[in-house]
Order: structure tokens, then C-alpha cells, then sequence
């Protein structure tokens, strides 16, 4: 669990001009956020448009993190869909050899209740020994995962050992860090938020600003977990203007965008996913 704390970079997923994977440009990333000083790496997470993603593409993503990162860094992956028995199957089958955890988003577009919430990520618990990490993305899953359901969770599985909380609700935040079981962690899905999160005790952030700013963006979350502030706040202002234009249309469009400038990667996505806009990207220009 103290190896998940700090940053962990939710990588991107580079595409070829004919939409197939490119791994050279994957591994460019991979090193500028090791280089940059990334705590972890998550494959597999929204960022990396694993929606559009073919089983075979996402194991073969798997493991060509791993052999890229080789123990360098923990190495998280996402497994979550709609489909509990997708999800039980994938979590059976797949090689998870050097996987640090599962990072498992509550189901998507289903709207189950609470106690199906409950249900799916029991299930999920049942089928591995790994170490688990919930999300909660309302405006994603269009459900919201309640404290007293992650609480009830990670009473009965001790190998449920934290939270992605990404519902922007700052007041079930505040629940969640008052009545937090002891070692579990919390962690924002938010990079806006990420440093008032961290004052009221999370332990740090997976994050999207860090494919593109990892230094800075890793120096931010440092500062704020030994509680200098003063220091980290003239880098959140720095990078705000950065992070507004990285999801001002969508993710990954936006971070894809500024690797592109960066020369990591090509600026491609996947249907229905597209590209910045003309006019946002040339704002993005002008801030570079």
C-alpha cells in the first residue's frame, strides 16, 4: 500500500496513423513518467481508451508494460465493465504475474444500486487474491459508490485496500477520510482537486496531468504529502491553466495533444474519440 501513494500516471494508449497501437511511442511515455518521477503507472484505465480496445490488445498492453517498466515502479492495471462475469473472467484469466493491483471502476452505465455495487465488487474479491483498488466516477458510471458501501467493503475484503474517488463531492471526500478504515487508501481521480484533497488526508492521486507534466506534477503532490503547501501552491497555479485545456473536450484528447507538441507521440484516437479542436489547439500552442 505504501508503494501506491504519491502519483500514479493513468498512461495513454498511442495509436499509429492506421489506429493500431504504437508501442514504440507507448514506451516513450512509459520512460517520461518514470524519468519524471511517477510513484506508479496504471495501464488499462480510461485514459488509455480501453473501451475501444480488443481483448488481445489490452493483454498484449499488459504485458508489454510490465516488460517495459521492469520493477521499476509498481505497476497497476484496470479491469471493469458493465459485466461482472466479463470482469470475474478477465481477472481469472489474464497473466497478473508482477501486477501490483487491480484498479476496478463501479459499473458503468448499468446504475445498480448500492447493494449491487456491493455485490459486483464482492464477486470481484472472491476471484482474486490481488490487491483491489474500487473507483468511484459518477460522472462517468452515471452511480455513485457511497462511503458506507466502500466502508462495507473493505470490512470483509482487507485485500480491498483503497479508493480512486473521482465524484468531485468534497463533502463525501471529508467522509471518506474521517472514517477510513486504518492503511486504506485514498486516492483523488481528480488532478484539479488533488492538492485540497491531500490536506484533508489523501494519499496522493492517479492522474492524467502526469502523462504530459510529470516533474512538476510530481513535485506538486510530493510538497502536499509532507504538508508544505506554500510550496506546492505556486506549482498548482502554474499548472491550472495547463489542466483546464487538458479536459476541456475530452480525455485523452487533451493530454494526447500536448505529448503530441511534446514529439512522444502521434495525435490519434479512436472513434468515437477525436482530436482537439483546430481553434483549442492552437490555444494549446500558445501556452507551450
Amino acid at each position: 500500500m505504501v508503494q501506491l501513494r504519491g502519483v500514479g500516471v493513468a498512461l495513454v494508449t498511442p495509436f499509429q496513423a492506421d489506429f493500431s497501437i504504437d508501442y514504440p511511442a507507448y514506451e516513450r511515455v512509459i520512460e517520461h513518467v518514470i524519468r519524471g518521477n511517477a510513484n506508479y503507472v496504471v495501464v488499462l484505465g480510461t485514459t488509455g481508451e480501453t473501451p475501444t480496445l480488443t481483448e488481445e490488445e489490452k493483454q498484449q498492453l499488459l504485458r508489454f508494460t510490465i516488460e517495459k517498466v521492469n520493477h521499476r515502479v509498481p505497476v497497476v492495471v484496470g479491469i471493469g465493465t458493465n459485466d461482472t462475469n466479463v470482469v470475474l473472467h478477465q481477472a481469472k484469466t489474464w497473466d497478473l504475474t508482477d501486477v501490483a493491483a487491480i484498479l476496478s471502476v463501479s459499473p458503468t452505465y448499468n446504475k445498480p444500486s448500492q447493494e449491487g455495487i456491493y455485490q459486483h465488487f464482492a464477486a470481484l474479491a472472491e476471484a482474486t487474491e490481488l490487491p483491489i483498488l474500487l473507483y468511484n466516477v459518477p460522472g462517468r458510471t452515471c452511480s455513485n459508490m457511497l462511503p458506507e458501501t466502500v466502508f462495507r467493503l473493505a470490512a470483509r475484503y482487507k485485500h480491498i485496500i483503497g479508493i480512486k474517488e473521482a465524484s468531485g463531492n468534497m463533502l463525501q471526500a471529508l467522509k471518506l477520510a474521517k472514517y477510513r478504515p486504518e492503511n486504506f487508501l485514498l486516492i483523488s481521480g481528480d488532478d484539479h482537486i488533488t492538492l485540497p484533497l491531500i490536506s484533508i488526508g489523501f494519499d496522493g492521486v492517479i492522474s492524467v496531468v502526469a502523462n504530459a507534466f510529470p516533474a512538476d506534477f510530481c513535485l506538486l503532490v510530493k510538497l502536499a504529502l509532507m504538508g508544505n503547501y506554500n510550496e506546492a501552491l505556486p506549482i498548482q497555479h502554474d499548472l491550472l491553466e495547463k489542466m483546464d485545456m487538458l479536459f476541456a473536450e475530452n480525455n485523452p484528447a487533451g493530454v494526447k495533444a500536448f505529448l503530441h507538441e511534446l514529439g512522444l507521440i502521434k495525435n490519434v484516437l479512436r472513434l468515437p474519440l477525436v482530436p482537439l479542436s483546430e481553434g483549442l489547439h492552437k490555444q494549446l500552442l500558445q501556452l507551450l
